[in-house]
């Protein structure tokens, strides 16, 4: 028994190690969704230590064997799924505080982003466990850096870049209505704020490359976030006394195109670009409706053969 203690300890701590250094390599990209830092960094680092540690365990556990410790498995699941109901009431308590908010869509996609986080690090201490009681500590490595790239690249998902064209866009005034090129955006009514967002404002254009990032965009909750990624990045000139500053996404509704307006602390137009094209795209967002008129197609073709 003695020398099978030192043998699962170095099982545990393989899948412990492996999971905990991929939760820090998963927390890099959150600075643009939680302000919580750093006590928030904390936070999610021992959440992310404890789900190492349930992954690590459930192969020594089963081993054992002892099935009554792999239950536990089921618990952290739940415990999970509070963890996304607390990410959510928190976001959208300082949602009330923004002066550019995320939206309800954003905020939904954080919360599960967080959760599936926890899965992603006790997947990834699993498999290392597993790899390091059957295959040894140089498979378990092998293995642990495999399940790390894995998790980095399924936790990146599309950004709105990847959709469409952003491309700089003029901003002008059709009497009080401001204008991104042809897109209107909104009714300002005094000649002072007009001059000041044709001084200092910014515009880009958000080209679809097809339908189904024609359909993304259409979300409300998917132009809200561009308008609050942009207003991160470069910062806004908005306070509660100018709401004629607030950065807004409106689409052309004959096109699909969009255009964003916005009044930067850094006016820089590459750098605006940028941003908006790191922008997430939503899963609550993400549609395909391509795939839905190729499949009527296709339905169609075959009702005509029979």
């Amino acid at each position: 028994m003695s020398n099978l203690i030192p043998e699962y300890l170095l099982v545990i701590l393989a899948g412990v190690v492996a999971g905990t250094v991929t939760r820090v390599i998963l927390l890099r990209i959150d600075y643009r969704q939680y302000p919580g830092y750093p006590h928030g960094y904390l936070g999610h680092l021992f959440l992310g230590f404890i789900a190492s540690v349930l992954g690590a365990v459930a192969i020594p556990a089963i081993m054992k064997p002892d099935f009554a410790a792999a239950t536990f498995l089921a618990l952290a699941a739940q415990q999970f799924r509070e963890i996304r109901n607390i990410e959510r009431r928190t976001l959208e308590s300082l949602e009330r505080s923004e002066l550019v908010r995320r939206g309800l869509d954003y905020i939904e996609g954080i919360a599960r982003t967080f959760e599936a986080r926890n899965y992603l690090v006790m997947g990834t201490a699993f498999v290392t466990s597993l790899a390091a009681q059957f295959g040894g500590q140089a498979v378990a490595f092998v293995v642990a850096i495999l399940a790390v790239l894995f998790s980095r690249y399924f936790m990146s998902g599309q950004v709105v870049g990847s959709i469409c064209e952003v491309v700089p866009a003029r901003i002008s005034f059709k009497g009080a209505i401001l204008m991104v090129d042809e897109i209107g955006i909104m009714n300002v009514g005094l000649k002072s704020m007009r001059d000041k967002i044709l001084k200092d404002g910014l515009a880009v254009k958000l080209i679809p490359r097809d339908g189904n990032a024609r359909s993304t965009l259409h979300d409300i909750g998917q132009r809200n976030a561009i308008a609050f990624t942009a207003s991160v990045i470069l910062g806004t000139k908005k306070d509660v006394d100018t709401p004629e500053f607030t950065p807004l996404a409106r689409k052309n509704p004959d096109t699909g195109e969009v255009g964003l307006y916005i009044m930067p602390v850094e006016r820089d137009l590459e750098q605006l670009i940028a941003a908006v094209k790191l922008t997430p795209v939503l899963e609550s967002a993400r549609s395909k409706p391509l795939k839905a008129g190729a499949s009527i197609k296709a339905a169609k073709e075959q009702v005509k053969s029979t």
